[in-house]
């Protein structure tokens, strides 16, 4: 969703910054691996004789059938429709009011009795499919796959860091498969002269990720996401607001 915003907002549109948006999120999965690179070598090394790494492979892939699924379905059609400053802005709005939500409703129910499943470890492939179930929501942009993913495994009994964490996790295969996959669907449209713009694409795109991450997990572990919520609705308003009274030009 932000990006989508800033580059409307720059004049980068049409096909190619559409491809753009979605290959350089490949550069913030590089630091995911790097941050869980010990989390994925165990995953790799015992793939073949260990139950708990088999188990966590198992997860992944289960949880990323439903968004690649209907990412096929749908790519080009949510592409056409979706990619736009308008529903963006909406999705932003309603994301966080989903988010407020589930906060409330934690509350409410107490954080203990709400945790079914402390650590990734304690998932099963159950738990995993509805999480990818949730990050299918995250097709619409601006609807924030990390904050489906996370919101939705929340309410199907994770805990915040075990929900968090798999988001990471799940984000991996999902953002570098779809990046792959939306560039070699479209690799007409590049020239050996898009290489320096893609590379520093990547490189920004690994480096802000890399301290989000670490930031994250810190902030999570004695707050909650309705400041996330917030934020959401102010910033989906004002892109409403500013789009109303002809202050930016976004598309619709």
């Amino acid at each position: 969703g932000h990006l989508i915003l800033a580059g409307d907002l720059i004049g980068f549109r049409g096909d190619k910054a559409k491809v753009f948006e979605v290959v350089i999120q490949g550069g913030a999965m590089l630091a995911v691996i790097w941050e869980y690179r010990r989390r994925f070598a165990f995953a790799l090394g015992g793939m073949f004789r260990d139950a708990a790494a088999q188990r966590f492979i198992l997860n992944l892939v289960v949880a990323l059938l439903p968004a690649s699924v209907l990412g096929l379905a749908f790519g080009r059609l949510i592409k056409a429709h979706l990619f736009a400053a308008v529903p963006v802005a909406l999705a932003f709005i309603a994301g966080g009011l989903v988010i407020l939500w589930v906060e409330r409703r934690h509350r409410t129910l107490g954080t203990v009795p709400a945790h079914r499943v402390e650590s990734v470890d304690d998932m099963t492939w159950r738990d995993a499919l509805k999480v990818g179930l949730a990050q299918a929501f995250a097709l619409i942009p601006g609807m924030s796959r990390s904050g489906a993913t996370i919101i939705g495994g929340m309410l199907f009994g994770l805990s915040r860091r075990a929900a968090t964490e798999f988001s990471f996790f799940l984000a991996v295969p999902t953002l570098i498969a779809a990046g792959l996959y939306d560039f070699f669907m479209h690799r007409e449209l590049f020239t050996v002269e898009d290489v320096s713009t893609l590379a520093v694409g990547l490189t920004a795109s690994f480096i802000s990720a890399f301290i989000c991450i670490r930031w994250l997990i810190r902030y999570i572990a004695s707050h909650d996401f309705t400041v996330f919520a917030w934020y959401r609705i102010v910033f989906g308003l004002i892109v409403l607001a500013t789009g109303y009274t002809g202050l930016v030009r976004w598309t619709a």
